[in-house]
């Protein structure tokens, strides 16, 4: 397989935004650097048209307006394998707005497919093996390897042919509607700024007592300026397996972090001494200096409520053993919840548009209304 084009100047990127903008149907990847540097960013974009596979390189050309209305158009389709990341990638990097999707993901999910990776559904269809050997690799390196082009190119490849056969599938079932309106929702999908104290996004940090919460905010405040000041993701300066044991213990000496799972000798030796300087700080709050972790007040269970929420779970099981699908590709247990709680009773009840999405309304409402007058 000859490599790929890559483009590396802006003059080429715009020219090839008019190529793409020729073809009513594109299929869309990128590749990140997540595993590998502090900031996540775009490395890679590959685009597969009717004719060949172009891959842009980002890093060259931070400037990729020339694309935006070309992926902002609703009338030309872009074929994307589990978008939700790639759709906040280029809207955080790029201000990119994507319109007009076909989710190749979804689409399996709603024909009921147990396995929906890429890789899974391509060798089931096509017996094609996807190369796994780089799924892992700093994309942001350059050069990159002949081997690495020929990966990220192959993402993309399969792409046209696999959507249309999947639309064809959900045309037999009923179900592309569906699928449209997922992936019309999808696309308004952003990455959230993320702001509060750290512990808050830190698995294991509700179970802590108020000044081990304190330690655990130290040290996360210190490891985010190191990685930062390093470029490198957090578990790279320190895991947080280590990180909770350290706010656990509390310990005020060297010889306390000995035996520590994941924090060896040499990096107690790198680091111990600015790890017990954050826990020292947090040692010398005042009680009324100490953070607390923020609990939502546990509401009285409402038997009625219960009763309706267990009865509509029961139904969903039902109803997904029917139509063949995962119960929660078909309604989620929060929003049984709510339903459950608000308790329609007919379709003119404001919850069931509000609540529900359209195909939903159309392909659920019924049986759900019917569970909840018999209960």
């Amino acid at each position: 397989m000859s490599l790929p084009t890559i483009l590396t100047t802006a003059v080429e990127v715009a020219d090839f935004a008019v190529e793409l903008a020729g073809h009513e149907t594109i299929a869309v990847d990128l590749e990140a650097d997540s595993m590998h540097n502090y900031q996540e960013k775009v490395c890679l974009l590959q685009f597969t048209t009717p004719q060949r596979t172009v891959l842009i390189d980002p890093l060259a050309i931070p400037d990729l307006d020339s694309l935006k209305s070309m992926f902002a158009n609703p009338d030309q389709r872009k074929i994307f394998h589990a978008a939700d990341y790639d759709i906040r990638s280029l809207g955080r990097d790029f201000e990119i707005s994507v319109r007009g999707l076909f989710d190749t993901m979804i689409s399996c999910q709603f024909l009921g497919e147990e396995r929906f990776g890429l890789a899974d559904v391509l060798k089931k269809y096509y017996g094609v093996e996807l190369n796994k050997r780089f799924q892992r690799a700093d994309w942001s390196l350059r050069p990159l390897s002949d081997d690495m082009i020929r990966y990220a190119a192959e993402d993309t490849s399969h792409l046209h042919d696999l959507a249309r056969l999947l639309e064809d599938k959900l045309v037999e079932k009923g179900r592309l509607a569906w699928v449209k309106e997922e992936c019309e929702l999808l696309e308004q999908v952003r990455f959230s700024p993320q702001n509060g104290p750290l512990f808050l996004r830190f698995k294991g940090a509700g179970s802590l007592k108020p000044r081990q919460l304190a330690a655990l905010e130290h040290m996360l405040v210190w490891r985010d300026d190191e990685a930062r000041r390093r470029n490198t993701p957090h578990y790279k300066v320190l895991g947080n397996k280590p990180l909770l044991e350290l706010a656990r213990l509390l310990p005020e000496g060297r010889n306390q972090l000995e035996g520590i799972d994941g924090l060896p000798p040499r990096m107690a030796g790198r680091y111990g001494g600015t790890i017990l300087q954050q826990i020292g700080a947090a040692l010398e709050l005042t009680e009324e200096q100490l953070p607390t972790y923020p609990r939502s007040v546990r509401k009285e269970v409402d038997p009625a409520v219960e009763g309706r929420f267990n009865a509509l779970k029961k139904w969903r099981t039902k109803i997904a053993a029917e139509l063949q699908l995962d119960p929660g590709v078909l309604i989620n247990n929060a929003l049984l919840e709510e339903l459950a709680l608000r308790n329609p009773r007919s379709f003119e009840d404001p919850a069931i548009a509000e609540l529900l999405k359209r195909w939903q309304q159309q392909v659920l409402a019924k049986g759900i209304i019917a569970t909840l007058q018999r209960t």
